[in-house]
């Protein structure tokens, strides 16, 4: 495998199961090289610096310079404790480890909140009525960007004057505010269990196992040893009514949450829904009760009804917005695709 690029970056999307790699062409208006992404999983390496050993090897490609968009806190921009696996990592060690000219660390959803001036509208699907939102409706644009995977990612994207800028957040583990009867109820569960419960704890993949659990309590059935892959797959089938209101209820709170979001970061100009678990609950997001209890914000109501909520359907988001952080690292302009 090859590529007609001088100064490629390596691209790499860590998060709590999986690693994804790439490579950048900076000077390419698409700067994403598709062809070159790779995934791993997690398990089945030491540290980071073997994964991409095997990543090379696997691809016969090399870089001088990497972008790590990683799942967890950057702390003073050199080292990163992966918040569901057990790496950590520090850029100066990865670098002279690899024989680096430099590696950028930047939490995980920095780099998904930096994708979205590169997505194209087949990448875009709305999440109720509002339209789809323009990037350049105005000069001053404030867009939450959110989603589940192993755990629930929280960022921001500013745009000031045509420039584009990141918030970086660790916002999943704020503390679940809950909102309806049933909310109380498993709040009451989910304390007893865990103590303090953030919004992580509901909104994730094994976010819907502890939804699942509390809400069997709270029917009085036993609960199954499901995975979050047997509680979907029951859902979609309609062969468990549990599982069905196991990720109704998820789709609903995912709304609470995103609300607040919009409220706590003055996100008025929309919400980008992202995330490995979200092409799964789309449908579920789509029926209705993701945008009532996302509106239902008292009075913002009528202000919150008019702000846009977004599915993003690109195969590699996080990939994405490392590509587009690395234009910004060798100082390119980022140029909004069409």
């Amino acid at each position: 495998m090859s590529f007609d690029t001088r100064s490629p970056t390596l691209l790499a999307d860590l998060g709590g199961t999986n690693v994804r790699f790439a490579l950048a062409d900076v000077d390419h208006p698409q700067p994403l090289l598709t062809e070159s992404v790779r995934r791993y999983r997690v398990r089945d390496f030491a540290t980071l610096a073997d994964a991409i050993r095997r990543y090379f090897a696997d691809t016969g490609l090399t870089a001088p310079c990497a972008v790590i968009a990683a799942a967890g806190r950057i702390a003073d921009g050199e080292t990163v404790k992966i918040t569901n696996n057990p790496w950590g990592v520090a850029a100066h060690a990865l670098q002279a480890d690899l024989g680096m000219a430099s590696v950028k660390l930047v939490n995980d959803f920095a780099a998904q909140s930096m994708a979205v001036p590169l997505l194209q509208p087949e990448h875009l699907q709305a999440v109720g009525e509002p339209p789809l939102p323009r990037l350049d409706r105005c000069g001053h644009q404030t867009f939450v960007v959110m989603g589940p995977g192993t755990g629930l990612g929280v960022g921001g994207l500013l745009r000031r004057e045509g420039h584009c800028s990141v918030l970086e957040s660790e916002g999943g583990h704020a503390g679940f505010a809950a909102h309806s009867r049933e909310d109380i109820e498993i709040l009451h569960r989910l304390n007893e269990r865990f103590g303090r419960v953030s919004n992580e704890r509901l909104i994730c993949g094994a976010g819907l196992v502890n939804l699942y659990s509390a809400l069997a309590d709270i029917a009085g059935e036993r609960a199954q040893d499901y995975t979050p892959e047997d509680i979907t797959a029951h859902a979609g089938a309609g062969t468990d009514p549990l599982c069905v209101r196991t990720v109704e209820t998820l789709a609903g709170i995912f709304g609470s949450v995103a609300g607040d979001l919009v409220l706590t970061l003055g996100g008025w100009d929309g919400v980008y829904l992202t995330g490995g678990l979200l092409p799964i609950l789309l449908p579920w997001l789509q029926r209705g009760v993701f945008r009532q209890r996302f509106e239902a914000k008292g009075r913002f109501s009528d202000t919150m009804r008019q702000v846009p909520t977004v599915a993003v359907l690109h195969p590699e988001p996080g990939l994405l917005g490392a590509a587009a952080l690395a234009v910004m690292e060798a100082g390119r302009p980022l140029l909004p695709q069409a």
